[in-house]
């Protein structure tokens, strides 16, 4: 069969294949973590990096929390020092606490523990939840296996981030919103530490008319901001809104974080060299096309397609997003594999999510060594799938786009 033909099918990606390659990634996954711990120093890997990078700034502002001294958790050099008291080293890399007051109530629990102790908590208990979320959308074993041995399930472990909590909430409320709209809502209302998304979940909820699910996002987000002035009153709200100038300034629009790593349309430009005017220029168009998409899809397609495109959608509308947020572009690809197993899979399908998978693996590298936006690509792959599938499968365009054998016709199905 010629590689075209192969690959246009997907016949290729057979079931052994696709079990080998998760098993080998998440083999080498589990033994680069091993010897990490082993080889660390207390709370310091051998390279005198925090064990979990960034959850080292989770950390330190919820000690600073329990300390009483909340708001100055949005204070760079005050935040600093707690970390480099934490980690018993002056030299260790700085690592800055953006989030909204919210996402503090949680840091502060987790300081209860030791750090390596917090962190292998944090970790497993959200890695959990987005895997049962997979089991879910996808039952089986071999799918679960697929999702666990994901390049970017490594990428987010490493930099001990809130990429599994943001997949299983935004993931989860997206699954729930058909049939549990209160329950769903208050898990997308949860996601108020991730303000980026606001652009998103509202106008998403309101168009599908998903009034039930939009009163338990609104109350949800409304706890929990009243939660965190319960705790510390205004003086933390006051801190992060001061602090956003400086935020935007040097991590986003400078992208002292790298081009790389952030991976949005609006990074994309600034990585070839273009100006910040013209970088919100294109992250707009991108960000009001995404979610355009999103609401069309919702409005016209089955559930799966909108959670898919939702899922992209998210990546796509901000522009600060990171390698390690791509545990939610996962979501939305399990959800197209969900849909092509119910109703057949069209051409290239089985290809291109397959890059999907595998891309974070190289993205970072990729983009920084050559400049090619793989991260940025992905995101819009599984969006224009959703698309090509509600055109073929659910609209108009059924006729004029032939769909490839489905999963009960075809040796080579997907997960």
């Amino acid at each position: 069969m010629p590689m075209w033909t192969a690959l246009a099918e997907g016949s290729w990606l057979t079931a052994e294949r696709m079990r080998a390659a998760a098993i080998a990634s998440l083999a080498v996954g589990l033994a680069a973590f091993a010897w990490l711990f082993a080889t660390a120093h207390g709370t310091l890997d051998a390279w005198g990096r925090p064990l979990g990078t960034d959850f080292s700034d989770v950390y330190a502002a919820g000690r600073m929390a329990l300390e009483g001294r909340a708001a100055a958790a949005w204070d760079w050099p005050s935040h600093y020092a707690v970390q480099q008291a934490v980690h018993h080293d002056p030299h260790v890399p700085f690592y800055g606490w953006h989030y909204p007051p919210p996402f503090l109530i949680l840091a502060a629990l987790l300081a209860l523990l030791p750090y390596v102790t917090a962190l292998l908590a944090w970790q497993a208990t959200t890695l959990a939840a987005s895997a049962a979320l997979v089991r879910a959308i996808l039952p089986g074993r071999r799918a679960l296996l697929i999702a666990l041995g994901a390049p970017v399930v490594f990428i987010c472990l490493g930099h001990g981030q809130n990429g599994f909590l943001t997949a299983a909430l935004l993931g989860g409320g997206l699954f729930l919103l058909d049939r549990r709209p209160i329950l769903a809502g208050l898990m997308l209302g949860a996601l108020v530490y991730k303000p980026q998304f606001g652009l998103l979940i509202p106008p998403l909820l309101l168009v599908g008319g998903h009034r039930r699910a939009f009163a338990g996002a609104t109350a949800a987000a409304l706890a929990l901001i009243a939660a965190s002035l319960a705790l510390w009153g205004a003086p933390v709200w006051e801190a992060f809104v001061h602090s956003l100038p400086l935020t935007r300034s040097v991590v986003i629009e400078s992208g002292a974080t790298g081009w790389g790593k952030i991976q949005s349309p609006f990074a994309m430009v600034r990585m070839w060299g273009g100006d910040v005017p013209l970088a919100y220029a294109v992250q707009g168009a991108a960000t009001l096309a995404a979610i355009g998409a999103a609401l069309w899809l919702t409005r016209t397609s089955a559930p799966a397609l909108r959670n898919a495109a939702a899922c992209a959608a998210a990546i796509l509308s901000t522009p600060y997003v990171l390698d390690y947020d791509y545990v939610v572009l996962g979501i939305g690809a399990a959800f197209l594999v969900r849909d092509g197993l119910d109703r057949g899979v069209l051409g290239w399908e089985k290809s291109l999510l397959a890059f999907v998978w595998c891309a974070p693996l190289f993205a970072r590298q990729v983009a920084t060594l050559t400049l090619i936006p793989i991260g940025q690509a992905t995101a819009a792959i599984v969006l224009a799938l959703a698309i090509r599938r509600a055109l073929v499968l659910d609209g108009a365009g059924r006729a004029r786009i032939r769909a490839w054998p489905s999963r009960r016709s075809h040796g080579a199905s997907l997960p």
